[in-house]
């Protein structure tokens, strides 16, 4: 007896079709490849994995191109390098760059909702950086002679330092997590004039954390002196970066790059100043102070002039100009801790940084009107700044102004921050809208052509080609 093999019938030819017609449907469904761009492995190893599971590979009938390509078909650009710093300026608008301009397109799809990653914005360490610089302020409310009829005790500097860490460890952890999974949309971060700035704001808010260390805690008696070195060697490394663009003469100009954003990368100086002082350092802390002090004269000369080359200075007022409060004020409690006293040189930075908040609180009505960023949570350090400051101006020249002045600008950045606070909570888990699409990481390499311009173009070509034929 002999077994010949027989082939195993295959399924219905109606069957069949239904099945690769489902398998193309689920297709775009699984590999969506619009944001492979930006992903740090561009989603190789996701489709190489599920393929040897046995789902679909992505591919469709007609060519072997990816289906996904069908999604974004109407993308004609990819994310292949960081625009040039011209280019941000000419596709984006707004006082912080980050609203497109209508001739502009997207290298992302706009109709669609991001991965949450994606729209994680570096300016999310504004939220820690303001709790912890209130948990400073407390801490200065409750040691401070001035301020003792108050009767606040110390409990307050340590809810806000707890909070403050969690904050910083939550938002780390986020940052992260987008730093490994799409390191391209943090690189074009890094390029933004604006977002640059915020690099600075992580290890700020590393300093604020170690000036407000609540006395609870047993540890926090004394820092050790290699916790300043290992805090500060990150901002040396960024301010060698972002001040030598600014001297270079090139794109990144400072006549051309200034912005109100830009005392975030030299508050870092004057904070880590504090602290170092504050630890028993001398050298350290005069040379960054040294640093702080020659550049930030640079920088407000700069932005006083509103120099016909610069790009970025909104007409209108906008939250980020309480930040030429920052520095003043930090620096004036920073030499008072290097030299032991509340000097006139100290005084000096004070009255300046008082004079630019008046200035600013007498115009308070010009600043409704603005949509709500993350970013305005960075706003809120130089009130805290200022309060500090004026507590320990107070101490020097105590009488009932001072007295008043501490409660005012201790009462107004208290408000301020609670403000924030329930404004976030709402836009969170209300309007569900507080991390938009992150509009400025993803704009195109340079400025795309509408399809109608192009089929004009080339009619216009295929035109001047059969009159030249004629005329021939």
């Amino acid at each position: 007896m002999m077994f010949r093999s027989q082939p195993i019938p295959g399924p219905p030819p109606a069957r069949l079709a239904s099945r690769s017609g489902r398998a193309r449907r689920t297709a775009p469904m699984n590999w969506d490849r619009r944001y492979d761009s930006f992903k740090t492995w561009s989603g190789k190893l996701e489709r190489q994995i599920t393929h040897l599971a046995g789902g679909p590979d992505g591919l469709n009938d007609e060519g072997g191109e990816d289906a996904s390509d069908v999604i974004g078909g109407s993308h004609r650009t990819c994310a292949t390098s960081v625009p040039e710093v011209d280019r941000f300026y000419a596709a984006l608008e707004g006082p912080e760059l980050d609203q497109l301009k209508p001739s502009e397109d997207l290298v992302l799809p706009s109709d669609t909702t991001w991965p949450f990653l994606l729209r994680f914005p570096i300016s999310a360490f504004g939220i820690p950086m303001g709790v912890s610089s209130q948990a400073i302020l407390w801490k200065v409310i409750a040691l401070s002679v001035p301020t003792t009829f108050l009767h606040v005790t110390s409990k307050a500097n340590l809810v806000l330092w707890c909070v403050s860490a969690a904050l910083m460890l939550a938002v780390t952890a986020t940052y992260a997590c987008k730093s490994a999974l799409y390191f391209e949309a943090v690189r074009r971060e890094y390029y933004h004039p604006i977002r640059v700035n915020f690099f600075f704001a992580p290890w700020i808010t590393c300093l604020y954390l170690a000036i407000g260390v609540p006395h609870h805690l047993t540890w926090a008696a004394r820092l050790p002196h290699w916790l300043w070195y290992v805090l500060m060697a990150p901002l040396l490394c960024l301010g060698l970066k972002i001040y030598g663009q600014w001297m270079s003469g090139g794109q990144r100009r400072l006549s051309k790059v200034a912005n109100p954003s830009n005392h975030l990368s030299l508050l870092g100086n004057f904070v880590g100043a504090e602290l170092g002082a504050t630890m028993g350092l001398r050298e350290g802390p005069i040379f960054f102070f040294a640093v702080g002090l020659a550049h930030y004269v640079v920088l407000f000369v700069t932005l006083y002039q509103r120099l016909p080359t610069n790009e970025t200075l909104p007409k209108e007022l906008h939250p980020v100009f309480f930040l030429f409060v920052a520095a003043p004020s930090v620096s004036s409690v920073a030499w008072s801790k290097i030299t032991g006293e509340f000097g006139y040189v100290s005084r000096v930075a004070f009255f300046v940084g008082m004079f630019l908040y008046a200035s600013l609180g007498v115009r308070v009505n010009f600043f409704r009107g603005f949509r709500f960023s993350l970013a305005w949570w960075a706003y809120t350090s130089p009130m805290a700044s200022a309060a500090a400051a004026a507590i320990r101006y107070s101490t020097e020249v105590d009488n009932a102004f001072t007295k008043a002045l501490c409660v005012a600008l201790s009462a107004v950045a208290t408000l301020t921050v609670a403000a924030l606070l329930a404004t976030t909570v709402v836009h969170a888990f209300v309007l569900r809208n507080l991390f938009p699409n992150d509009i400025c990481i993803a704009i195109t390499e340079r400025k795309v052509k509408p399809i109608m311009e192009l089929q004009e173009s080339d009619g216009n070509d295929i035109e001047d080609t059969e009159a030249g034929a004629t005329a021939a």
